[in-house]
């Protein structure tokens, strides 16, 4: 197989992992709009919650980078039960609780008023992003906090218990913690390849239902991320040939997909197959750097794999022009290329 692995590293790091800025800007929308949230409850004088707890893609930090910035971020609120009560002392039903939650963040400065879905308010912002506060309720039972979400109805749901799941398998599945851990790193790389293309992102599986079935079938290697993908993406594919549901990993006799015939893990499981297909030629034996490329950004769907090769090319003509001035030293540092270019297993 031909060596990609620093090609990959870098396109990771500079076109799918989130950068800093970008998770500094959610980062202080989210605090905005949790002190938003805690005055306009105390105002309407609704009941103060027990905390928030951010969660999801940010909370795991599987985010991925998206062209028109259309970020969410996943931040609870929490109340107590007993404090979640009508004015006749009945509980709070799972809409009245999200109806109070978007009466109290609700702005008349947004362009788009905050809206209630069926596991969240939302809240929008102008450059993409949103903020999407799930409404929680917690109660005691044999000793122990039970969680329930306002969805359609109060049904039972624990996310600080899925992120703490996830950062458990990453720790325990991946061969260094560097950088976020290689598992992170390919799930970041399945998520990239599943939001490729347009057409396909609004039915495919979700980041939450690809996270799971990394973890389930993720294949490790020491050295090399293209490798540890390219397995993954093998493995993954078998393991929805097999079947096409997929368990919640926290939530027992919960499922992520819709039935044993869920249309987003059968598209999923039929786009690994038709990259897997194509990047079959890193097998050849003559198989290039420049094929290993074209290959990866096929997959992909970019340019970023073949733009690096190009970018070397041109580093490789000034150490030549180096060397033909006599600048042996300036030369030698140029000629120090720590990047994948070889062949290996």
């Amino acid at each position: 197989m031909f060596d990609c692995h620093d090609d990959m590293t870098a396109f990771h790091n500079t076109e799918v992992q989130l950068p800093k800025d970008e998770r500094d800007t959610m980062r202080d929308r989210r605090n905005t709009n949790r002190k938003r949230l805690k005055d306009g409850l105390k105002r309407d004088e609704e009941p103060s919650p027990v905390g928030c707890r951010t969660q999801g893609s940010y909370a795991m930090r599987t985010m991925t980078q998206h062209a028109e910035l259309d970020y969410d971020i996943d931040d609870g609120v929490y109340f107590d039960k007993d404090k979640l009560v009508g004015p006749r002392g009945a509980d709070k039903t799972a809409a009245d609780a999200k109806e109070m939650v978007r009466k109290a963040v609700h702005d008349d400065k947004f362009k788009k008023a905050p809206e209630v879905l069926k596991n969240c308010v939302r809240i929008y912002y102008d450059l993409g992003y949103h903020v999407d506060v799930p409404v929680y309720r917690r109660f005691e039972e044999n000793q122990e906090y039970v969680y329930e979400l306002a969805s359609t109805d109060w049904k039972k749901s624990d996310p600080m218990a899925v992120t703490a799941w996830f950062k458990d398998e990453n720790k325990a599945q991946s061969p260094d913690q560097l950088n976020g851990g290689q598992m992170r790193r390919v799930v970041k790389l399945m998520k990239a390849f599943a939001r490729s293309r347009e057409s396909w992102r609004s039915q495919i599986a979700p980041g939450f239902m690809i996270t799971k079935l990394v973890t389930e079938r993720f294949s490790k290697n020491s050295d090399h991320d293209d490798v540890s993908l390219r397995r993954t993406m093998e493995n993954v594919h078998s393991r929805l040939e097999g079947s096409l549901e997929v368990d919640h990993p926290v939530v027992y006799g919960a499922k992520l997909t819709r039935g044993p015939d869920d249309s987003r893990a059968k598209l999923l499981r039929d786009k690994l197959k038709w990259a897997i297909d194509e990047l079959a030629v890193l097998d050849d034996a003559d198989c290039s750097q420049a094929d290993a490329r074209k290959a990866w950004d096929k997959v992909f769907k970019t340019e970023f794999f073949t733009d690096r090769g190009a970018t070397k090319k041109a580093e490789a003509v000034v150490t030549s022009a180096a060397i033909l001035r006599g600048d042996y030293a300036e030369a030698g540092r140029e000629a120090v290329d720590k990047r994948g270019g070889g062949r290996y297993g």
